[in-house]
């Protein structure tokens, strides 16, 4: 079945960029229904190519894309997509952007400065969206850059449930990996029971992309288990120093839990060997062998994404999904 149908005739139809297909396959299989096909390829000139091969006319259209390397490549075919379905005249477009892409470009730190998230929103709207929906915004503030309705679902449910079984919840901290991430450790820590929490003091260069200083930990941890959340992970330099920086505080080990595991050169090896006991992460991003080592583990992302694109398609709720789920 290439949809799902309700008997007021609604058609919900999911169509998957080439960026992340086997997780795109995983939420069709949730849905219990098949992923409408899609012709997508590149010009020699490089310019991308899509047509949807079977009708959408009337539809509940979901472009999924997960946004990783190379970046700029994977946005222009989701706009494409939004283009190619608002021109085949789906009745709604709802964009999926499991990592929502120039996430951390949401404000200006210096004159002369862009603010790329908001422009994502633009272009995605221009292109025909009407909805957007992504897993873990860097920051809150990016629902508004939309005009339009923006589903933030949360990993939070899902990476606290595995954690639980992976520690001695009287014998943990939460660690914020700076002072910026606190809201998040101290939610992590309520989900946890009342986790104390502590946060490792950093500083970064914002003239120098991923450079950041991690000096000390503020607060408790020797003896424990410190539990380090983050939302993405990307060259690894920050996290790294702060596993460093906790176990040279005298945290007994170490266990990092993030959404998107984007894990740009070198974090393999510096994850690898910082330390840590395990780095936990969901699969909104791709991770191939070559990003790959012992102490990673993932987790799937898709019942997340099922759960909210069904409640979008019946006019439901999808706050209620993570309310009280927790």
């Amino acid at each position: 079945m290439t949809g799902i149908h309700t008997s007021g005739e609604k058609h919900l139809v999911l169509a998957s960029g080439r960026a992340h297909p086997e997780l795109a396959k995983a939420v069709a299989d949730e849905l219990g229904i098949d992923l409408v096909p899609v012709t997508a390829y590149e010009f020699a000139n490089s310019e991308t190519y899509v047509r949807f091969d079977e009708s959408v006319r009337g539809t509940d259209v979901f472009i999924m894309q997960s946004i990783t390397h190379p970046v700029n490549k994977w946005i222009m075919e989701a706009l494409i997509m939004c283009d190619a379905a608002k021109r085949a005249s789906a009745k709604r477009i709802t964009v999926v952007l499991p990592s929502y892409p120039y996430a951390r470009q949401d404000k200006k730190h210096k004159g002369r400065e862009p603010i790329s998230a908001r422009l994502m929103s633009d272009l995605f709207k221009t292109a025909g969206a009407d909805r957007i929906m992504s897993v873990d915004l860097h920051a809150s503030q990016t629902q508004g850059f939309f005009d339009g309705p923006v589903d933030h679902l949360w990993a939070m449910p899902t990476l606290v449930e595995y954690v639980r079984t992976r520690i001695d919840v009287n014998n943990t901290v939460l660690v914020s990996p700076d002072a910026g991430r606190i809201k998040v450790a101290e939610q992590w820590g309520e989900r946890l029971g009342g986790v104390p929490l502590a946060f490792v003091h950093k500083t970064r260069d914002i003239s120098q992309p991923n450079k950041a200083v991690a000096n000390r930990v503020v607060g408790d941890v020797a003896g424990k288990t410190a539990v380090i959340v983050d939302d993405l992970i990307d060259t690894a330099g920050t996290i790294s120093g702060a596993v460093r920086v906790v176990l040279d505080a005298g945290a007994k080990d170490v266990i990092v839990a993030a959404t998107h595991g984007v894990l740009s050169d070198p974090a393999a090896q510096r994850l690898a060997e910082c330390g840590l006991r395990e780095l936990i992460v969901t699969d909104t991003l791709p991770i191939g062998p070559e990003k790959r080592f012992p102490q990673l583990t993932i987790l799937p992302i898709a019942p997340v994404l099922a759960n909210a694109i069904e409640e979008v398609f019946n006019d439901g709720s999808v706050t209620s999904l993570f309310d009280g789920a927790f």
